[in-house]
């Protein structure tokens, strides 16, 4: 970490604060509420949560400003992971007995529907002086301040990798105690992070920069638990895109006889029927099983069109098998699942943007 270009920010980020001691105060205010809000959630409390609890703990976050429809985001949750479970591993997640890493992995692997941004935040409001807040404006700070090896893609952000971040961020607010000021934990550097470190908040320049050292990997040389977390990154974002494009969507869902896809794009037009997109992600596995897969979702007469997701040199095996299958041949479809992680990221960042201009009334 660069710590002179930290020292020269943090003494900007002083005087702002002089100037504008309302705006501190407020900050310094919503960072408490925040924090007592999330506390007073003890374990038992978390783990008798009812459902419209459940709305009230997750619509808060600020992860959830991409979404117009909050009510609908925590339906799928429900309806994907399953309300017991749900509660129980996010009353593990917070409030568990086990280290911090395992907490956060385990977390990851058994519910669907989280990201890293959502599951950071409730973490820093519960402990703020041990978490960090992890989403794209940390991710532009702290490469701003030259901290090497920061996660691209959200399959990267592993419970060691979390800590690790949470760790850099620790610094980042010691520096800040060191220059006077007070009260400070991760959440408040947080705050500072976004008031003074978005200095390359450029999707185009982001991309630009990382291209070449933050790749996907190839589907072939993952192991299998890398494969699960790229796969179940991928199914997730196809369904946020189509959300966020207007679709009704779902994942891991059976469309046809003896075919359960990863995601599902539907639209209702008048009376008229459904019309169904479907789209399954390799990452591992044979790619006659994909084709077979696809095929029988073909079987239903909605299903207008099927996309096989993958890295391009698998995309190119799956389209010299598929030419072989003339019912497939003509309406598959290949997306490069790099090109859907910068769509996703595209999309969110409209979404943040249009929904922060408050059209809809947002609660606390």
């Amino acid at each position: 970490m660069n710590t002179e270009l930290l020292k020269k920010h943090i003494e900007s980020y002083k005087n702002n604060l002089k100037k504008d001691p309302e705006k501190h105060n407020n900050d310094l205010n919503e960072r408490k509420e925040r924090i007592n809000f999330y506390q007073s959630w003890t374990k038992e409390k978390i783990s008798s949560m009812t459902e419209d609890d459940l709305y009230s703990y997750i619509s808060k976050l600020w992860a959830m400003l991409i979404w117009g429809n909050k009510k609908y985001v925590v339906d799928k949750m429900l309806q994907n992971n399953g309300f017991s479970k749900l509660k129980n591993e996010l009353a593990d997640l917070v409030w568990g007995p086990k280290p911090l890493i395992y907490r956060w992995d385990s977390f990851r692997k058994n519910i669907k529907g989280f990201g890293p941004a959502m599951i950071s935040e409730i973490l820093c409001h519960v402990h703020p002086d041990e978490c960090m807040v992890w989403n794209r404006r940390a991710y532009v700070a702290l490469n701003y301040l030259g901290v090497k090896y920061l996660p691209r893609y959200d399959y990267q952000l592993t419970g060691k990798k979390y800590k690790e971040l949470s760790d850099e961020t620790q610094k980042i607010a010691e520096a800040m105690k060191q220059a006077g000021i007070f009260d400070v934990n991760l959440l408040f550097a947080d705050y500072f992070m976004w008031d003074e470190l978005q200095v390359e908040d450029n999707l185009t320049e982001i991309y630009a920069k990382t291209k070449a050292v933050k790749e996907m990997p190839s589907v072939e040389i993952t192991n299998d638990e890398t494969s699960d977390f790229i796969h179940d990154e991928i199914r997730d974002k196809l369904s946020d895109i189509g959300t966020w494009l207007g679709f009704t969507c779902s994942i891991e869902k059976k469309v046809a006889d003896g075919s359960k896809v990863d995601t599902v794009w539907e639209s209702t037009v008048g009376n008229m029927g459904k019309i169904i997109y479907v789209f399954e992600v390799q990452t591992k596995g044979s790619i006659d099983s994909l084709i077979v897969n696809l095929l029988k979702a073909l079987n239903n007469p909605a299903v207008q069109g099927v996309v096989a997701v993958s890295e391009s040199s698998q995309l190119e095996k799956i389209r010299k098998h598929a030419q072989q299958v003339p019912n497939l041949n003509s309406r598959i479809k290949y997306w490069d699942y790099k090109k859907v992680l910068e769509v996703h990221e595209a999309l969110e960042m409209v979404n943040e943007s249009i929904n922060s201009l408050g059209l809809v009334p947002q609660g606390f």
